[in-house]
């Protein structure tokens, strides 16, 4: 039987998505690749398709995910980027050989160096932190406003003003407990 492990929170934005296969950091935290095949499972869902992946390129991927993490929250909170994850970051990116391609249907696509070259994809993953950090796409990095999670999220909402990472985990949970709070203050009703 397989081991079950959480579902992969998935997003538009490949490098916050790739920071949150570590979620509720101030919480019970969740790790989402605990294992390289899980890599390899989260790699494939976000079109960066590997053979294998070993267990110090699972670390390699590890430091790059609390790397951009730092970078991406540094910069949602307008501090100055840490030195170490700038450095993280710029290494993963200069060692990528993956190259974009265009398909048929006018879509972008990475083409790995070879099928087994996780460190490409990771290349990959640190040129899209890269973009959002420097500020060359268009939105802007938040944070979560759940006080457990507190994950980096890139806003594309039309006004910027998202507070959760996912509304379907995190905004849930918070409206949920409002929800929940407002009850127990209203008064019972008479039967």
């Amino acid at each position: 039987m397989r081991a079950r492990f959480p579902d992969f929170r998935l997003g538009s934005v490949l490098a916050t998505s790739f920071t949150g296969t570590l979620s509720e950091r101030h919480g019970d935290a969740v790790e989402r690749i605990p294992t390289p095949q899980r890599l390899v499972d989260w790699l494939a869902v976000n079109g960066l398709a590997v053979d294998s992946c070993t267990a110090a390129q699972l670390d390699l991927a590890r430091e790059l995910r609390e790397s951009i993490h730092a970078a991406a929250t540094a910069a949602a909170n307008q501090d100055a980027l840490p030195a170490s994850a700038v450095h993280v970051i710029n290494d993963r990116s200069a060692q990528g050989r993956a190259a974009a391609i265009l398909t048929p249907e006018g879509k972008r696509q990475w083409r790995l160096s070879s099928a087994s070259c996780v460190e490409d994809a990771l290349g990959v993953i640190a040129a899209d932190a890269i973009s959002i950090i420097a500020g060359e796409r268009d939105g802007k990095l938040a944070l979560c406003a759940s006080p457990t999670c507190q994950a980096a999220f890139f806003d594309t909402s039309q006004s910027r003003s998202r507070k959760w990472c996912d509304m379907n985990t995190c905004g849930n949970r918070q409206k949920k407990a409002r929800f929940h709070a407002n009850q127990r203050k209203k008064p019972r009703s008479a039967e």
